[in-house]
């Protein structure tokens, strides 16, 4: 039943109650410096805290990953480094994650490898492993990484075969799902099966992984990350695509169908309804674009409406729409499920959108009450090579200590930072990795990020050349 315009402004006052971030976080994030590479805005001359946070980035004399007083890294996979358990190089450009309770104290991370197109083009794409290979003419897929109680690592390939393995999802049940971000059909770029898809990897049983089967109930497009909403089974899904812009999706699981282990390869490709967000502002107005928001706290009510070819045979899932009949959003990528709802990420929209220019939202869905709130918005960055203000958030976590954890993939220099349940940003790690030339430094984007299963570790991803970092340190709330 679509929501009531109604029923949606007698809701708007209401919106933000219960929701950790609303209409609070932004106010430092859209500030010039408030990520400064100096970071002196966050702590004093002695380098105690005196804002939000942990204090002042140290540098890093090994030159990879300066972090707050106290914190330390360790890096897990490195490619070209690290081999696998067969030997073979650790393929590279990690891309998203999530990390798992294994037996024994273990922690199982499954890691995306956002290569497209053929394999042949690559210098280490994901091995093709026997009977892990959904087209083997495609350079992606996943690798396990398994760390011990101990410290030692091992990794193996979850899946391969797959293409643009961005940022994805874990689901309640223990597994991840890898999205496709490419709409390759048989044929194209060397492709010998359809791409864009979402596949299950399951990080505790290599045997589930055998004979790949992408879930096509999802669609076929330019997948970002999935979530799964734990008590009604509807799963939510961004695509980053442009000409148009790409679709915030909901799926809704057929009558009868229980979630669960290997549960999704069952369904039949045309299973459940797919449908997109259509969003409208409390006056009824039809919102053609997020980029139209312009403050942290605007709240939109939320239509679905359904897609006509979900498989995207002749043309793609965003086209098959007509003017007014849904929303779109600029790069619409990471996505964590938490406080009730899901947390998804609009990166960045300057010339490419109808809306304000901006460097990236933060927006909540929120399913009780079917309305999406922007929690962050990331002012245009005049200057991203001096480092200042965070410009391209990616991957999302919600931290266990309050907040969010948000990766920077944009210009210039990278940051990993936070924003607070009260509101306000911080620098949490920063990129010393330059992959460039002193003339022309270019730094390695973040990209997956995610806490281990006691919070006592946040992993992250350096995407090129690829490596995997654990951060450790005095975690607590960062009011």
């Amino acid at each position: 039943m679509p929501l009531s315009r109604r029923d949606f402004t007698a809701r708007t006052a209401l919106a933000g109650a219960g929701v950790a971030l609303t209409g609070a976080v932004g106010a430092l994030a859209t500030a010039p410096g408030a990520l400064a590479a100096d970071d002196s805005t966050h702590g004093d001359a002695q380098g105690r805290p005196c804002g939000p946070g942990y204090g002042p980035l140290l540098p890093d004399p090994a030159g990879v990953l300066a972090l707050p007083a106290g914190f330390r890294y360790r890096i897990l996979t490195h490619s070209g480094v690290t081999t696998l358990e067969s030997g073979e190089p650790t393929p590279s450009h990690h891309d998203g994650t999530a990390a798992f309770a294994g037996p024994r104290g273990v922690t199982l991370l499954v890691n995306n490898h956002e290569l497209r197109g053929r394999r042949t083009d690559w210098i280490r794409p994901v091995p093709l492993a026997e009977g892990l290979v959904y087209d083997p003419a495609a350079a992606g897929g996943c690798t396990v990484v398994e760390v011990r109680q101990g410290g030692e690592v091992a990794e193996w390939v979850g899946i391969a075969g797959t293409s643009t393995n961005c940022a994805g999802g874990s689901t309640p049940w223990g597994t991840w799902l890898t999205c496709e971000e490419t709409e390759d059909l048989a044929g194209r770029n060397g492709m010998t099966k359809d791409h864009g898809y979402v596949f299950e990897v399951d990080p505790h049983d290599r045997r589930a992984n055998r004979d790949p089967q992408p879930v096509k109930a999802f669609g076929r497009y330019a997948h970002e990350a999935v979530v799964i909403d734990p008590h009604r089974g509807h799963a939510y899904l961004t695509e980053d695509a442009s000409g148009p812009s790409g679709l915030f999706y909901r799926w809704t699981p057929p009558a009868g169908f229980r979630h669960g282990r290997g549960r999704l390869r069952t369904l039949a490709p045309d299973a459940g309804a797919l449908a997109a967000a259509k969003c409208f502002d409390s006056r009824g107005r039809f919102v053609d674009d997020l980029t139209r928001a312009t403050r942290t706290g605007t709240v939109y009510g939320v239509d679905w409406v359904e897609v006509p070819d979900r498989d995207a045979r002749t043309q793609p899932v965003r086209k098959q729409f007509g003017e007014g009949a849904v929303t779109r959003g600029r790069k619409l990528e990471g996505m964590w499920w938490g406080d009730g709802g899901a947390y998804f990420v609009s990166s960045f929209a300057r010339s490419e959108s109808p809306g304000a220019a901006h460097d990236g939202q933060v927006w909540f869905y929120d399913p009780k009450r079917r309305t999406v709130t922007l929690e962050v918005l990331f002012g245009v960055n005049a200057d991203p090579s001096r480092g200042g203000a965070a410009d391209g958030p990616d991957n999302i976590t919600v931290s266990p200590y309050g907040g969010l954890v948000i990766a920077e993939d944009g210009e210039g220099i990278q940051h990993l930072f936070g924003a607070t349940e009260s509101g306000r940003t911080y620098p949490l790690a920063r990129n010393e990795l330059n992959i460039g030339t002193a003339e022309q430094p270019e730094y390695s984007e973040f990209t997956g990020v995610c806490f281990s299963p006691d919070g006592r570790t946040l992993f992250a991803c350096l995407q090129d050349p690829g490596i995997m970092l654990a951060i450790t340190g005095p975690w607590r709330r960062a009011n």
